[in-house]
């Protein structure tokens, strides 16, 4: 009964057993498994406004949708490209320091080639350095063109001098004392020749070296006492008198009354002569005959008055932007005084140009000083120079036609805040380059 009752025990727990491990095994088949270690994902695929390795902007701020777990598996959409320049394409060509100027004659083969010479200045007057071509865009005719050329290297100067002699004397005398600085505003690179002007133009020297002995005694031989600036008097009981007299008339038959001067009762006043343009013309017909890859420069000391000139203004100026030369000048006298300077530009019918220098300077490019005293003129000169010696060179092929002869706008615009862009305002295509 005993080992009866022993076997039926044992045979309940086995089935009991059995029952538990059925059981067990059905549950584990009801439970899914458990998910696998997952990587982290990596920096590079978070969204937002902050990206390690990009920087602020470059991607926007990913956006998913809680109600569907799939999008947040998903990498957000990267940004679009920005925008690429569809006019400059390609880079220019930019030649190894010290090689510019050689490298920029070459181009001069191409007549659709055209040189523009950029002085960047910023709020304060001062040069602006470190630009690149990206910097600079270039517009002729309203159309925008590819920069094919482009450089910083400094380039020697051919500077015609011209001194205007019609100043009154103590003006004369201020100019007179400040010719011994230009000297030493150049260097042994660059060349001057000496023009002056009173009624009509004086070739003084033709180009020479500008540390030469021979500048200091040209410039001193072109010093003149001035005019003096008295009261005419054409009317009343004084008109017909002479202060000084010879053989009985007066000595300067133009003050003397009657005659082609007038007649008994009134006296012909004499105008002022000042040929500026004939002066500025000439200095630029010798700097055309300067070989190229040289900055052509006409440096004018001068009140800025025009009377008596042969050539007018709209040749002149034609003939600057033809042969690739740019105006620069030190305005003295009543043109420097602060305010008439600016008021001097409108110009009267029948009466003298008081400032005629300001656009010349203004349609090729160069840049003017204001100056009263021997010092700031002797500044000017040194200033003028290093401006016009450290310039970015731009170069473009025209889209018009090689040879027309007509003008053409030319508009140079820099991507900065706060800057001033001096550069001319077009030229006139010429054949010359060919040779």
């Amino acid at each position: 009964m005993k080992l009866g009752f022993s076997a039926i025990a044992l045979a309940a727990l086995l089935g009991s057993s059995l029952s538990m491990t059925a059981l067990a095994q059905q549950q584990q088949s009801t439970v899914p498994d458990a998910p696998a270690p997952q990587a982290p994902k990596p920096f590079a695929d978070l969204g937002g406004p902050i990206t390690p390795g990009k920087g602020a902007g470059d991607e926007p701020l990913a956006t998913t949708s809680s109600s569907n777990p799939s999008s947040q598996q998903e990498q957000a959409a990267p940004a679009a490209a920005p925008a690429k320049d569809t006019i400059q394409t390609e880079e220019p060509d930019q030649p190894a320091a010290g090689e510019g100027v050689d490298k920029l004659v070459t181009y001069h083969a191409v007549t659709n080639f055209v040189e523009v010479p950029v002085t960047v200045k910023d709020s304060k007057g001062k040069l602006v350095a470190g630009l690149t071509y990206r910097d600079f865009k270039v517009y002729e005719n309203d159309t925008r063109q590819p920069i094919s050329f482009f450089t910083t290297d400094s380039f020697p100067l051919s500077v015609a001098f011209v001194i205007d002699q019609s100043l009154t004397s103590d003006v004369m005398a201020k100019v007179n004392d400040s010719l011994g600085a230009i000297q030493g505003a150049l260097t042994p690179f660059d060349e001057v020749a000496v023009f002056t002007y009173n009624n009509g133009s004086q070739e003084r020297t033709a180009f020479t070296g500008a540390q030469t002995t021979r500048l200091p005694a040209v410039l001193a031989l072109a010093k003149v006492t001035g005019t003096e600036m008295l009261v005419p008097i054409n009317g009343g009981p004084l008109s017909s008198a002479c202060s000084m007299t010879q053989n009985g008339g007066c000595v300067d038959p133009n003050l003397q009354s009657g005659g082609s001067a007038g007649n008994g009762q009134w006296t012909t006043i004499p105008k002022e002569i000042h040929t500026l343009n004939d002066a500025i013309l000439a200095a630029a017909k010798e700097l055309s005959t300067r070989p190229k890859g040289r900055r052509r420069i006409v440096y004018v000391i001068s009140d800025g008055k025009e009377y008596g000139s042969k050539a007018k203004f709209d040749e002149v100026r034609k003939y600057l932007l033809t042969n690739k030369t740019a105006v620069y000048g030190t305005l003295v006298g009543d043109s420097a005084r602060w305010g008439e300077g600016y008021i001097s530009h409108i110009h009267l019918p029948y009466t003298m140009y008081d400032n005629l220098l300001a656009k010349y300077i203004l349609a090729t490019g160069g840049e003017p000083e204001f100056e009263r005293g021997v010092e700031g003129i002797e500044k000017s000169y040194a200033k003028i120079a290093e401006e016009a010696r450290n310039q970015y060179t731009l170069g473009y092929y025209s889209h018009q036609p090689v040879i027309d002869g007509k003008f053409r706008k030319v508009d140079v615009r820099v991507d900065r805040p706060g800057v001033d862009v001096v550069a001319k305002l077009g030229y006139y295509p010429s054949g010359q380059d060919t040779k």
